[in-house]
């Protein structure tokens, strides 16, 4: 096979990037080593950027979003005695958005735009260097296939082939790994708060998200190498209802029936370039957040939009400027979300130092009782324009 832009991972980054690229009259298909159903099931992060949900919008993906996820105007920030509400659209005019990446990956399925190929193996990326790059993987019936493309896009996370594509000698990492994981559960009950709660506490971390108005999404700071078999249900709800404050002036957690459990581990992570040759990099193929400042979706959204442009430029136009310029633009939004992610991990994470802690605290402070810091938070959590 030949076409204009191989995509390697069908996961949200690739998808919507086929379908940029589909709106611009460019030819794209996509290779994923997982099932359909196995990729659209995924749980993974729930929170959209005022960006992202502008963008989608703007690419007809969004009525479904708009119909069916829930606009949030801010969160609340909390630590033992004090619970605080940071009004985002006062502050910066920016909403966020509750709509789960499994409700994304549905609406990129619907408006498929390019030819999907699941259940691949062996997949490899050759000659990535040069003008004339291509793909190599076996198709789920076990026959050796090649796709031929003018340019790759590596979408395929941080354990697929296209980040240890680029050659060692041209790339460079970072990576900070935390010393802490979350406990994260789904729990088919109503949320019991109207806005997400960060909250600290001196025995860890507890954050209470949701799905949808019946179906909700908690957490809770635990240690690297955490055995889900010694949390039981209700061991979690008894946790969370002491980090997050049940019965403090009245207000409560409710527990329901949890329908899924999970341990995160928490690391930062950049690879640079996020270009080499005719191969470029978006998403989780080329940073990692932890998900405390909710940027993981979000910034795969802006690389993939910065990334249709470029390629659109290239493929279209001739104009290598803008393709030439996309590591450099990304990493820039990269390295500020990677900031306040890690920014929000320390000022919310309980590590034990007793000085750590009295930081912690001023840092609530400040941000709570001054217009500046509140504002900050906001500005980025938010979200920064994409372009």
């Amino acid at each position: 096979m030949r076409t204009e832009v191989a995509i390697v991972g069908a996961g949200p980054a690739g998808l919507l990037l086929s379908h940029l690229l589909a709106r611009a009259g460019i030819e794209s298909v996509v290779l994923e080593t997982r099932s359909q159903e196995y990729v659209a099931s995924r749980i993974r992060a729930g929170i959209l950027e005022h960006s992202s949900v502008e963008l989608l919008t703007a690419a007809g993906l969004g009525e479904r979003l708009r119909a069916e996820g829930h606009e949030h105007r801010g969160i609340y920030l909390q630590w033992p005695g004090e619970r605080h509400h940071l009004d985002f659209v006062d502050l910066t005019g920016r909403s966020v958005w509750v709509y789960g990446q499994t409700e994304v990956q549905k609406d990129l399925v619907a408006a498929r735009a390019a030819e999907v190929v699941y259940d691949v193996a062996d997949t490899r990326l050759h000659d990535v260097g040069t003008d004339r790059p291509y793909v190599t993987y076996t198709d789920a019936g076990g026959a050796a296939r090649r796709l031929d493309a003018a340019v790759i896009a590596g979408c395929d996370g941080s354990f697929g082939p296209s980040r240890a594509a680029v050659p060692e000698a041209a790339r460079q990492t970072f990576e900070r790994v935390y010393p802490h994981s979350w406990l994260g559960i789904l729990a088919d009950v109503a949320p019991s708060t109207d806005e997400l709660i960060y909250a600290r506490h001196p025995d860890g971390f507890a954050l209470h998200s949701m799905r949808s108005p019946t179906v909700s999404r908690l957490y809770l700071q635990v240690p690297n190498g955490t055995d889900l078999a010694d949390w039981p249900d209700a061991r979690i709800w008894d946790e969370l209802a002491k980090r997050l404050g049940h019965g403090r002036d009245g207000w409560t957690l409710t527990p329901g029936p949890v329908t899924d459990k999970s341990v995160l581990p928490m690391r930062s992570f950049v690879q640079t370039p996020m270009r080499y040759g005719r191969l470029f990099l978006a998403g989780d193929a080329a940073h990692i957040v932890p998900p405390t400042g909710a940027k993981g979706l979000n910034l795969a959204i802006a690389d993939v939009a910065r990334l249709g442009d470029a390629l659109t430029a290239l493929l279209r136009g001739g104009d290598p400027t803008l393709a030439d310029r996309y590591s450099d633009d990304a990493l820039r939004r990269v390295w500020r979300c990677t900031h306040f992610s890690w920014w929000m991990t320390t000022m919310l994470h309980a590590s034990g130092d007793p000085f750590d802690a009295q930081l912690q605290l001023s840092q609530l402070r400040w941000v709570t009782s001054s217009a500046a810091g509140a504002t900050g938070l906001a500005e980025n959590y938010a979200g920064l324009p994409i372009r």
